[in-house]
C-alpha cells in the first residue's frame, strides 16, 4: 500500500460536491484522513470563492490508475471540460503527493504537485500530513508550510464532517 495524498477543491456547490466526493473515496478506499476545508479566491480567474481540503489514504493502485478514477470521480460530479482549465468548477481532484514517487504523467498528472506553492494545497495538506516528505527538496510539509509567506495570515477555514476520519 502506498500513502498518498490529494486536494481536492469546489467553487460550485462546495459542501455539496466535496462531501459527495469524501464519500465515494470512502466507498473505494475505505478509512481516510481529512482536513479542514479552507476558503480562498480563486487562483488564476475571477470567480466564486473555492472550498479546498487535502485527503490522506492508501492504495495499491498506480499513480495513472488513480488520477484516472479521480478524473472520473470529477465529471461524475459535473466538472466541465469544454471550458477554460482554470474556471469555476463542481470538482478539482488532483494527486498532491504518491508515497515518494515523482511522477511526470499523461495529460494532468505531475507528482508531486506544482500547486504546493499556492496556500489553499499546502495549508490544508500540512494539517493532516506535516510528517510527509517532499520527494524532490526533502522538506516536510509542515516546514514548507512554516516557510510559505502567507503561513500565519488568516484563513477561513471549516469542517465538514464531524471528525477527519472515516
Amino acid at each position: 500500500m502506498t500513502r498518498v495524498y490529494l486536494s481536492l477543491g469546489s467553487n460550485i456547490e462546495p459542501e455539496t460536491h466535496l462531501r459527495a466526493a469524501l464519500a465515494e473515496l470512502r466507498a473505494r478506499f475505505g478509512t481516510i484522513d481529512v482536513s479542514g476545508a479552507c476558503r480562498t479566491e480563486a487562483v488564476g480567474f475571477d470567480g466564486p470563492a473555492f472550498l479546498n481540503l487535502a485527503v490522506g489514504l492508501d492504495t495499491n493502485e498506480s499513480p495513472e490508475a488513480l488520477d484516472s478514477w479521480l478524473h472520473a470521480l470529477e465529471d461524475r460530479h459535473g466538472r466541465r471540460r469544454d471550458v477554460p482549465r482554470y474556471s469555476s468548477r463542481t470538482l478539482d481532484a488532483d494527486i498532491v503527493l504518491f508515497g515518494d514517487q515523482v511522477v511526470d504523467g499523461p495529460g494532468h498528472l505531475q507528482v508531486p504537485r506544482d500547486e504546493l506553492k499556492h496556500a489553499f494545497v499546502l495549508a490544508p495538506l500540512a494539517e493532516i500530513a506535516g510528517d510527509a516528505v517532499h520527494p524532490v527538496t526533502g522538506i516536510t510539509m509542515a516546514e514548507l508550510w512554516r516557510a510559505h509567506p502567507e503561513y500565519g495570515a488568516p484563513m477561513e477555514c471549516v469542517l465538514l464532517e464531524q471528525g477527519n476520519t472515516g
